[in-house]
């Protein structure tokens, strides 16, 4: 179909809010519209092609117009596009939850399907706090996060949310929580032992307060939109036992760094850990369709199981909790990850990505490169010896996108940190070539 471009900007300027985007100023611009994707590219409608360099907000895995993907959706609309879950099932929501369960971190065997990430983790939010109560011990009601924590943006999700910028203005809508210091060593004013000055206040707080805690939420390994916060090695291990020793939940919000995006299926898994309650979205259908879930030991579920008149339901749910097509798409995606041997295959890319950083990390405006398998954030800072930040007018971040966008790739800045997240199926050449842009895009937004 043919759209004439300049009514379809006039009509984006005067009628579409976009999130997370200041529209004043994005009015001014020219607005980018990507009318199809192919592989790991994206085309507007003047037919420029960009090289996804995050995954359309971090969730395309295989890439666009996946050929086993497409089909799974269009058998799956041949069949059943939607029908609840609300006491009744349908095959791929049941096939999609037995997968995911023998993927998961051993223990996590139920599986609570939802829309999002924000709605993943509200419903381990509802189902932590309920469960205690459940069990008799409706005291522990608490919820410990940590600082620069992003979980969605839900009023829940926002509540254990750690990001001044993001959350601060909702504050009186929020529920009190508690919070500890994540290990951001570049910052970090104990940056010689800065992962056990981070981990000793944790479980200061957790051995404080247990009696009255629910559970503790992280993004493990590393935090998404803080910045592309690498937690230190064994950082999770010992939040996993501190949580242990104390009976608290571990929650485990794997929306952003699941489904490969560290190295392995599951963050968790580089350090052994099995949470109560796992969060998983973007990633689950390969970045087509929005699905999302939380998965739950048989301890937390357990919890919520009683006769009918002990209103030990969990009373939770969404219209299109579960949806097939989202479901079917799913399961093709895992069938994807098997068949192309896709883990397996990550471990040179990585390689090969670390060493492009070690060499971009001589550029005097690089003041840090963070990096976990295919997830990797470019903090910019204006004098490296100081790591003095650029000023937030100059939008030193924002220049370094549009100046990728022109050299032919589309990227994402959090502040004047710069993201880089490929789908999983780039190839070594696409990638240098992502470094390329990348490295070319810093010399021209910084200078």
């Amino acid at each position: 179909m043919d759209y004439d471009p300049e009514i379809l900007r006039q009509w984006d300027r005067e009628h579409v809010w976009h999130p997370f985007t200041q529209m004043q100023g994005f009015r001014e611009e020219t607005p980018l519209i990507i009318s199809r994707g192919e592989g790991i590219y994206l085309y507007d409608l003047q037919g420029n092609r960009y090289l996804d360099g995050v995954s359309s907000l971090w969730a395309n895995l295989h890439g666009h117009r996946r050929r086993e993907l497409d089909q799974a959706l269009a058998a799956q609309l041949s069949q059943l596009a939607h029908s609840t879950l609300l006491g009744i099932a349908h095959p791929p929501a049941i096939l999609l939850a037995r997968r995911l369960a023998e993927l998961a971190p051993p223990g996590l065997n139920k599986v609570f399907f939802s829309d999002n990430g924000s709605t993943a983790v509200e419903a381990a939010l509802k189902m932590a706090f309920q469960s205690w109560r459940n069990r008799g011990q409706p005291g522990k009601q608490r919820f410990l996060k940590l600082s620069g924590g992003y979980h969605g943006d839900t009023l829940g999700a926002v509540s254990v949310g750690g990001i001044p910028l993001f959350h601060e203005i909702y504050q009186p809508l929020l529920f009190d929580t508690l919070e500890a210091p994540a290990p951001y060593c570049y910052r970090c004013d104990h940056r010689e032992n800065c992962r056990e000055q981070c981990l000793v206040r944790l479980e200061e707080l957790v051995a404080e307060h247990h009696q009255e805690l629910a559970a503790v939420i992280v993004e493990p390994v590393m935090q998404g939109a803080a910045g592309m916060i690498a937690q230190p090695p064994g950082y999770l291990a010992k939040v996993r036992e501190v949580t242990r020793r104390y009976n608290v939940l571990l929650i485990a919000d794997e929306v952003a760094v699941g489904f490969g995006r560290t190295g392995k299926m599951f963050a968790c898994e580089h350090e052994g850990v099995s949470p109560d309650l796992l969060c998983l979205a973007k990633g689950i259908t390969g970045g087509y369709l929005p699905l999302a879930a939380t998965l739950a030991s048989d301890e937390v579920y357990e919890a919520f199981l009683g006769e009918y008149e002990e209103f030990k339901t969990f009373f939770h749910g969404h219209t299109y909790t579960g949806n097939p097509l989202g479901a079917a798409v799913g399961l093709a995606s895992l069938d994807i990850f098997a068949q192309d041997r896709v883990i397996e295959g990550l471990a040179a890319k990585i390689e090969l990505l670390a060493g492009r950083l070690a060499a971009m990390a001589e550029h005097p405006c690089v003041g840090d490169i963070r990096q976990r398998g295919l997830m990797v954030g470019i903090e910019l800072v204006a004098d490296k010896g100081a790591r003095e930040p650029f000023p937030i007018k100059r939008r030193t971040g924002h220049r370094v996108i549009l100046a990728a966008r022109e050299l032919g790739a589309i990227l994402r800045p959090l502040g004047d940190v710069i993201v880089l997240m490929p789908p999983l199926c780039i190839t070594e050449a696409e990638l240098n070539n992502l470094c390329d842009i990348t490295l070319a895009a810093i010399a021209r937004g910084t200078g």
